[in-house]
């Protein structure tokens, strides 16, 4: 019987898939919140908002799937990387709003570290597909 640590392990890309989907659905369902947080210097917001919501849903159908995993996880980890401009602009943006709105913004900043830990986490603990599997046992025999 496999202990916790192992079954949260193999559950891991699975919770991982399912944030970046409720993110990326998010981003059409509410597309004006996020809309808002676009850093201003960035051109065409809303197709900016609509793709990083179809990025985040590719990156979640790939993390899925144990053949695409590593590389899914690896473009979620540069995903949320080239998001966090969004998220420091919705901090500095927050100005006006309550104290505990601004100091929500500020504390979802040291968040992206460990999202981009788990991303990365995902990619390296993933199978080795068959196909580099072979292209292995080719380069050894050549």
């Amino acid at each position: 019987m496999p202990d916790s640590s192992d079954r949260v392990r193999r559950a891991s890309p699975y919770l991982f898939a399912s944030l970046l989907t409720v993110t990326g659905v998010s981003h059409f369902a509410i597309p004006k919140a996020f809309a808002s947080i676009v850093p201003p210097q960035l051109p065409w917001t809303y197709g900016l908002v609509y793709a990083s919501g179809v990025a985040e849903l590719a990156c979640a159908a790939g993390v899925a799937v144990p053949r695409t995993r590593r590389a899914a996880g690896w473009a979620a980890a540069g995903l949320l990387l080239a998001v966090f401009p969004a998220n420091v602009q919705m901090a500095l943006d927050a100005g006006g709003r309550s104290d505990a709105y601004r100091w929500g913004t500020y504390a979802r900043l040291p968040v992206q570290v460990p999202l981009v830990l788990w991303a990365v986490s995902v990619a390296r603990s993933a199978p080795v597909g068959r196909s580099t599997e072979m292209s292995a046992v080719r380069t050894t025999r050549d």
